[in-house]
């Protein structure tokens, strides 16, 4: 499995229940705060620095999505109502391959990209509908160093 991880050359993340361990605090005044887990971060820079693109995908519109990408300098796509369609343009933009192209999913809303990227892969506890769409099930549960998991096994496979 870890010749397929030498191959990416694009890693696209899901935001919550990726980044996030899919839950959401509201305060009184309505904003949501998230929780992430700081090491996603570390791995997310040391794919960059091997000159491995990355991104994140969200359906969701949120300040808390764009400020967390901005921190971890992620480019960022909000408010996707299709995930295939997102995939296509960011490979598109930066000219590479599906198959060299990497997404790392919890839900049924990320169906259409696991479908069509080179290498499918999901979190620990993602929701049981996508199981047949991955290759690849990470130890690790979203929000719990699920992102590092991925990264470092990027990073490790292309030393």
């Amino acid at each position: 499995m870890n010749n397929k991880f030498a191959d990416v050359k694009l890693a696209l993340f899901d935001f919550d229940g990726v980044l996030t361990d899919n839950f959401v605090y509201v305060t009184e005044d309505g904003n949501e705060i998230v929780r992430c887990y700081r090491s996603d971060g570390i791995g997310i820079s040391r794919i960059q620095k091997i000159g491995i693109k990355c991104f994140v995908i969200s359906s969701e519109k949120n300040p808390v999505v764009e400020k967390r990408c901005k921190k971890l300098k992620v480019p960022l796509k909000q408010n996707v109502l299709d995930k295939e369609i997102a995939v296509l343009d960011i490979c598109k933009k930066y000219n590479i391959d599906l198959k060299n192209t990497l997404f790392l999913g919890n839900d049924i809303n990320d169906i259409p990209a696991l479908r069509i990227v080179g290498f499918p892969v999901a979190v620990a506890d993602s929701f049981p509908e996508i199981k047949n769409y991955v290759l690849y099930k990470t130890q690790a549960k979203g929000g719990k160093g699920a992102v590092r998991e991925v990264c470092d096994l990027i990073f490790n496979s292309n030393k």
